[in-house]
């Protein structure tokens, strides 16, 4: 009996994980305060870090980091499908961005993103680190650092594919994925460019 199919399961389970909306459960247990009503407004660990301090940032982090990294070992688990790896990955961002279990309002899918691209390709993981951190240490501008990390994940593994033989379907996951992360910082954007964007340490208004 071909139970293939069973496997395809994980891409709707994917996107329920990816919808664990931790900042938001985080930030009302500590403060009862709605993240998404203060600061930018998602549910990411920048914005907890704004409101509710740098322990609950960090657990929000760890937990959108590892439900990125833990739906693409579970993929892995299933099988070499590299297809079905993407679709995991790209689906759980899709839950984290926008979670049916919160209102469709999350994050911009940074941490779990990261997770989940550590799964998919380590080493176009560690290139998006080694662009970002001296990127955001440099500048305080954590979407600057984002952007730019997304974007240098992406060539990585459109470099691998090319010259590596990588998998495309990683490319494609990186190509989908990495256009809706920058679309999620679109407002980071504008105001990077008209010199508005807040800082890393700056407090929520």
């Amino acid at each position: 009996m071909n139970t293939d199919w069973l496997n395809w399961l994980l891409i709707p389970t994917s996107y329920l994980i990816g919808s664990m909306a931790w900042g938001l459960l985080v930030v009302r247990a500590t403060t009862k305060v709605d993240v998404r009503t203060t600061g930018s407004g998602k549910t990411g660990a920048t914005n907890v870090l704004r409101a509710a301090g740098k322990w609950a940032a960090l657990v929000v982090l760890l937990a959108d980091f590892g439900k990125g990294l833990g739906v693409v070992l579970l993929a892995r688990w299933t099988g070499d499908d590299s297809t079905l790896h993407a679709a995991a990955a790209s689906a759980v961002i899709a839950g984290h961005v926008w979670p049916v279990l919160a209102g469709f309002r999350g994050g911009r899918g940074i941490a779990t993103g990261f997770g989940a691209t550590i799964g998919i390709d380590p080493i176009a993981a560690v290139v998006a680190l080694l662009v970002f951190v001296p990127v955001v240490g440099a500048t305080r501008y954590v979407s600057l650092g984002s952007v730019l990390s997304v974007l240098s994940a992406v060539a990585a593994l459109g470099i691998k594919a090319a010259f590596l033989d990588a998998p495309v379907q990683y490319v494609g996951y990186g190509i989908i994925c990495g256009t809706l992360i920058v679309y999620m910082h679109r407002d980071n954007i504008q105001r990077l460019a008209h010199g508005t964007e807040r800082r890393l340490g700056r407090p929520a208004k």
